[in-house]
């Protein structure tokens, strides 16, 4: 059974904490092997891709659930409905971490679990997996940009690399002589310095544009 959904809470789109690399974690329940693969995707569509890497075929199940931002999803592959995939996401949950994947690979040993039990297998593997695992912060980039006069691109310039701006682009065809169009990405947190230096050094009369 697949789930997809949105998370109830919205989550902090400024940063956010993920995982550094990709951590596994094996633990033998009743004889069955349990065996959590856990690592970082930096949107949905890399869900399939990670999904590929490490499911084994040879399993007798790969259950799986991710968190990108808002958006989940949760598959039981073919264990009783909600009794993997959405422990799994719960393990998530409670971790704080967003943009992650996490896998449950079961080697069946002969000994059902039933419902509680496959509950807590999946979802007890899947935290042991990510309670330790090393953790990164990210910072959100916020794309913007301006339109200014030839002459004040050098300050604009020496603006843009004191908050570390990235990804800097210019347009000469705005239509307007002697004004060039700057695009960059400026992490959230510093956006609102960014402005009031480049409107203190250049303009007071300069529009940002935000996407």
């Amino acid at each position: 059974m697949v789930t997809t959904s949105s998370a109830s809470s919205s989550s902090n789109r400024g940063a956010f904490t993920t995982l550094e690399e990709r951590v596994t974690f094996e633990k033998e329940i009743k004889k069955s092997k349990f065996i959590a693969i856990a690592g970082h995707i930096p949107d949905e569509g890399s869900a399939q891709s990670f999904l590929s890497e490490v499911r084994d075929p040879r399993a007798t199940h790969n259950c799986w659930a991710y968190k990108v931002g808002e958006q989940y999803r949760t598959n039981d592959d073919g264990e009783p409905s909600g009794t993997a995939g959405k422990p799994i996401h719960s393990a998530i949950a409670s971790s704080g971490l967003d943009r992650i994947m996490v896998v449950v690979i079961r080697h069946f040993g002969g000994i059902k679990l039933g419902t509680g039990g496959l509950v807590r297998a999946y979802g007890g593997v899947a935290a042991e997996c990510l309670r330790n695992a090393p953790t990164c912060l990210i910072k959100s980039k916020v794309p913007m940009g301006l339109e200014v006069p030839f002459e004040l691109l050098g300050v604009l310039y020496h603006q843009l690399q004191s908050f570390q701006a990235e990804d800097i682009k210019q347009d000469y065809d705005t239509g307007k002589d002697g004004v060039t169009m700057v695009t960059f990405k400026a992490d959230f947190d510093r956006v609102q310095g960014l402005e009031e230096a480049i409107k203190a050094n250049c303009s007071r009369d300069i529009v940002f544009y935000k996407r």
